[in-house]
């Protein structure tokens, strides 16, 4: 009888990870937390905390671990590696991800690793975003200020999971942060930390369809080596890197 997907995932990682804590449970996960103004975070702090209190559980907070911007492209490839779950956790910024959020995925992405030609790192992976947003969930609307659903602004984030052969799991989205009261979050903290806790027994899971193959790019839609990147003189001169089009 053929495992299933999940339990596919989860053997694969830990053939990769030799530090695999004796007794964790079964599941590899790597929690990303980028918020630029700590000191004005409600909501993420408290993400932050209850990530770290899981046992087993793999928390980067990057605006710590890189003030400078200035990534450590391998350790967070091997961190990546070795995960079952990707959690990307943030503030919505002009409806998207904070600067350090998108420098890494920039960066750590890259081209014959995550995506394009022997680019399967990530493959059969899921990544899941938990988001907070400053409007509350009526400005998600057609008729609210933002003239949108919040899944309007999810492409970008749908599009790079299905490029790298992963999942894109349902975002965990917490609306109107600044004027939540503590009970709204406390249950959305809860809800989250409960997630992390049983992942990958969430059970629209067991009827949600395998990470897509890693979809193929024409060699000539990527630079292939340091000539072509040279050539490469019209304003993307990273354009080696996912999301860094011309």
């Amino acid at each position: 009888m053929t495992a299933p997907a999940s339990s596919r995932r989860l053997s694969a990682s830990r053939q990769t990870d030799d530090a695999t804590l004796d007794g964790a449970p079964e599941r590899a996960i790597y929690v990303i937390v980028a918020h630029p103004r700590w000191r004005d975070s409600h909501v993420n702090r408290r993400i932050l905390d209850a990530a770290r209190s899981i046992a087993g559980v793999d928390v980067n907070d990057l605006y710590s671990t890189y003030p400078d911007f200035s990534i450590d492209i391998a350790a967070e490839q091997r961190r990546v590696a070795r995960a079952d779950l990707i959690v990307l956790v943030h503030p919505i910024y002009w409806y998207s991800m904070p600067p350090l959020q998108k420098l890494w995925l920039d960066e750590v992405l890259s081209w014959g690793w995550a995506y394009g030609h022997d680019g399967h790192a990530l493959a059969n992976k899921d990544l899941w975003l938990v988001a907070s947003t400053g409007g509350p969930e009526s400005s998600y609307r057609p008729e609210g200020y933002n003239q949108h659903d919040f899944s309007a602004f999810l492409p970008a984030y749908e599009q790079t999971a299905r490029l790298c052969g992963m999942r894109f799991l349902s975002p965990h989205v917490f609306y109107g942060a600044r004027r939540s009261d503590d009970a709204t979050l406390d249950a959305h903290v809860s809800a989250f930390a409960g997630r992390l806790a049983t992942y990958p027994q969430w059970p629209e899971l067991i009827s949600m369809a395998d990470a897509p193959e890693c979809q193929d790019i024409p060699a000539t839609d990527r630079p292939s080596g340091a000539m072509d990147l040279a050539n490469t003189n019209d304003g993307d001169s990273t354009s080696a890197n996912a999301g860094r089009f011309a």
